[in-house]
């Protein structure tokens, strides 16, 4: 038997890619899994570092950031969050150890946070909110939406809203470490990381659609452009039309 001409068929009952749910919130964030690696490290380190001491809280805290990566490898596992998640332990127990406290390790997190704050509220500054240039830029949208106030309004509230997450994770985490909860240090860490991630992800979200919407509207409602040969085709047929005056 002969193929049809479009090619070989999908078995019935297979989805279409357009058919495909979207991921959700959760899962591009990398669902639980991503949440409890995430976490593991400082717990591990907490809770090591309460029983044996410092040097075996570091040691604890890398090895099962190493381990953690390795999971993901043999499971065939985005590595992007198990890497930058291991230099950031490296980097936090490198500090710890330098500083011979165990809060030490809570000290890069820390001042991250105020850079990533003072990023996030230059950029609405200059009129580039990084939430729209991100977005943008790994979704290829160009820079139309910077020439629309509504897009540029909406991607600037949504960087605020995560730069007022980064602000308050360093002003509540600054004070801990100051006050040396190291416990409490490490809870706060985790509470004010992905929950309050997951709510400026759901401003960036806002924001986009809001943007996408009115620019849809913008494009619907502006009249077509003519391309160069749609006018050189058009001026001669109405000159082909035109009687012939000698």
């Amino acid at each position: 038997m002969t193929e049809p001409a479009g090619g070989e068929q999908k078995k019935t009952g297979e989805p279409d890619e357009g058919d495909k749910p979207q991921p959700t919130l959760l899962e591009q964030m990398g669902g639980l899994s991503g949440l409890f690696y995430s976490s593991l490290p400082v717990i591990v380190f907490v809770i090591a570092n309460a029983i044996f001491g410092l040097t075996v809280g570091i040691w604890a805290a890398v090895g099962s950031a190493v381990a953690i990566t390795v999971l993901r490898v043999v499971r065939k596992e985005p590595l992007q969050p198990a890497i930058s998640g291991f230099f950031g332990v490296a980097i936090a127990a490198f500090i710890a150890y330098r500083t011979g406290s165990a809060k030490g390790f809570f000290l890069f997190g820390i001042w991250t946070s105020l850079v990533y704050f003072g990023v996030f509220v230059l950029s609405i500054v200059v009129r580039w909110p990084l939430a729209g240039v991100v977005w943008n830029a790994l979704n290829g949208g160009g820079h139309a939406w910077r020439k629309d106030k509504k897009s540029l309004v909406a991607y600037s509230i949504a960087t605020g809203a995560m730069a007022l997450i980064f602000g308050a994770r360093f002003i509540v985490q600054r004070w801990l470490y100051d006050e040396d909860y190291t416990g409490w240090l490490a809870f706060a860490k985790i509470a004010m990381g992905y929950p309050l991630y997951a709510l400026g992800l759901l401003a960036v979200v806002w924001a986009v659609r809001r943007s996408d919407k009115h620019l849809k509207a913008l494009a619907e409602e502006a009249p077509a452009e003519e391309t160069d040969e749609e006018a050189e085709a058009r001026l001669r047929a109405k000159y082909a039309q035109a009687p012939d005056t000698a």
